[in-house]
């Protein structure tokens, strides 16, 4: 039986892959702040959270982060930059995905097949930056998807079928976009099958891209 390892398992695309993964006869493990105190802006908790699992995974999500914290909203302009807040956005969505993925090599397969996908999004492209606005977010996006790059090229070394990718789900229906209308929202089910159906496509030469929900490679 394939295995599935999933941060960020509460959310609304985490829980979404769980159930997925689950109806497809994977054996999945989740887990999330609410439910394993994974925080990550804590390598001690993140520590805790990962010490009891036990490898190999086939496929690993991490469908962790947040768009603002708190009482905070993305910055439309250079003047409401607060450095408080930029710091957040950088440890949740770039320093704890960092901290998951130095934990994984003694979690994937030595031979076989694996995936890391790591959800970051499009607005994390500084190549399609053509808006502006949403430092913080944008940013932070930005160094989780270089950590990705870089991870991937690291472990593809140990791990020779290992793909690690980036990828964008699209505008999901979530409390995370409750604020923001868009009219190309996805539910969260939507969202997980169209990635499932790219990290099924991904193949050796895909390790290290950045791909949207559709599977088109997205500009760094």
């Amino acid at each position: 039986m394939k295995r599935a390892l999933i941060f960020g398992a509460s959310g609304g695309i985490g829980a979404a892959f769980c159930d997925a993964l689950d109806q497809q006869g994977y054996a999945v493990t989740g887990l999330s702040r609410s439910g394993d105190g994974l925080d990550l802006r804590d390598p001690a908790a993140v520590d805790a959270a990962m010490a009891g699992l036990s490898g190999p995974f086939d496929l690993v999500v991490i469908a962790t982060g947040i768009l603002a914290p708190p009482g905070a909203s993305p910055e439309k302009s250079l003047r409401s930059i607060d450095p408080a807040t930029m710091q957040d956005l950088l440890l949740v969505n770039a320093v704890g995905p960092a901290l998951i993925l130095t934990r994984l090599p003694a979690l994937l397969p030595r031979g076989g097949r694996s995936v890391v996908a790591v959800l970051t999004a499009r607005v994390g492209s500084i190549g399609d930056n053509h808006l502006g606005g949403w430092y913080s977010y944008r940013a932070s996006k930005a160094a989780a998807n270089q950590i990705t790059r870089t991870a991937a090229i690291e472990l593809q070394r140990k791990f020779k079928e290992c793909r690690v990718v980036a990828l964008h789900p699209g505008t999901v229906d979530t409390a995370f976009t409750a604020g923001y209308p868009n009219k190309d929202k996805h539910d969260p089910a939507t969202a997980a099958q169209n990635l499932l159906r790219v990290i099924d496509g991904l193949g050796p030469e895909d390790n290290g891209g950045f791909f949207d929900w559709r599977g088109e490679a997205v500009p760094w």
